[in-house]
């Protein structure tokens, strides 16, 4: 039998110095890693208390970054598309798309989002919060159209982004999303994402994610968070 693969991963602190912060990259690696089912070490570091502690570790390279068996993985993309390959079935669960759409659904709802929240101009406020609101609606429509797999002439009720297990797809999104519904709740503009009447295929996911038997990865993502 194989040995294990021994992983550290080394993710950005929240304000506590010890606990996720809300780094979106940070949880996609973190969610990869928990939902393959495979034993990781996870090295929250603070670097406003201990700017210099990745110096020896991994000189010129920014968190998050992945030691996998003591080799150094500094590209989050890169890291993803390795995990996806050496973390194989039949001992771990393939978590790539079936559906090459589901890839790049809402790719664009966090810049959209950080161009609303941070924007300090009133006068733009209202064009701004519009174009944001039009990127949540075009995920919330891919949300509800039926996949090759579904009954075409019905809405989809599939779970997630591309069916009714998290995939890769749903690891990349749901830590911006969740940091887009915290703030929109928290912040002083109050963007109704859950009283929208138009987002039917948002809300469905929200509390499939609640419902869902993996959520255990999910609570760790921070309840404030900062854009």
């Amino acid at each position: 039998m194989a040995e294990e693969p021994k992983i550290e991963l080394f993710i950005k602190a929240s304000d506590d110095g010890e606990s996720i912060g809300n780094c979106p990259f940070s949880q996609r690696l973190f969610m990869i890693l928990w939902l393959k089912k495979v034993n990781f070490t996870i090295n929250t570091v603070d670097m406003k208390r201990n700017p210099d502690v990745l110096r020896d570790i991994a000189p010129g390279s920014q968190l998050p970054f992945l030691i996998y068996n003591g080799e150094l993985k500094t590209d989050n993309n890169k890291i993803e598309e390795f995990l996806e390959d050496v973390l194989c079935p039949p001992k771990y669960p393939k978590l790539d798309v079936r559906n090459k759409e589901s890839r790049n659904a809402g790719d664009n709802i966090f810049q959209k989002f950080s161009a609303y929240i941070k924007n300090p101009r009133l006068d733009r406020n209202d064009a701004l919060e519009k174009v944001f609101l039009k990127a949540l609606l075009k995920l919330d429509e891919y949300l509800n159209t039926a996949l090759p797999d579904e009954d075409s002439t019905r809405r989809s009720s599939r779970l997630f982004l591309d069916g009714n297990d998290l995939t890769l797809a749903d690891c990349n999104l749901l830590p911006k999303l969740h940091i887009v519904q915290v703030s929109c709740s928290s912040s002083h503009k109050h963007f109704p994402v859950k009283s929208e009447p138009s987002l039917c295929g948002w809300l469905r996911r929200n509390e499939n994610l609640v419902t869902c038997d993996k959520s255990q990865c999910l609570c760790t993502l921070p309840r404030c968070a900062k854009v």
